[in-house]
């Protein structure tokens, strides 16, 4: 459990960053559920980390607010396994998947506008599916 995570090869997040907790597990076990401690929580202190961005901050908390404590810290549990490695495995997994995909900066979208042509194309379709739809209702009387 001391152990740096490593998110990429220019990134990697201090052991120190990362505290760990195991308590039983509600999950699959059979007997040794009752007496092994393998539900593994990690809390990643993401309001005292310097190696990440104010940017990647935000977007890792914006994406994942559940984690996400009072304190600034983001929790992660798992009690899918039945050992504790497994367990830590996976919330060292998914912690790190989280981190990579919020160091993505989201594509600028440059707002554009339809050009004339296809604004009037458009507007032909709706008339001729509006003549379509009109043609399908009761014969008028005066026909």
């Amino acid at each position: 459990m001391n152990e740096d995570l490593t998110i990429t090869p220019s990134l990697v997040i201090p052991a120190a960053d990362l505290s760990w907790e195991f308590s039983r597990s509600g999950g699959p076990g059979g007997q040794s559920v009752n007496t092994a401690d393998t539900r593994a929580r990690v809390r990643f202190a993401l309001a005292r980390c310097d190696r990440l961005s104010p940017g990647a901050k935000a977007r890792l908390a914006a994406a994942h607010p559940g984690w996400l404590t009072s304190d600034g810290d983001l929790v992660l549990t798992s009690d899918q396994h039945r050992s504790r490695w497994q367990n830590v495995v996976d919330v060292r997994r998914r912690l790190a998947a989280a981190i990579a995909d919020a160091l993505v900066r989201p594509a600028y979208r440059v707002a554009t506008r339809p050009t004339r042509s296809s604004q009037a194309r458009r507007v032909d379709e709706k008339k001729k599916r509006g003549g379509t739809k009109s043609g399908r209702g009761k014969p008028r009387d005066d026909e």
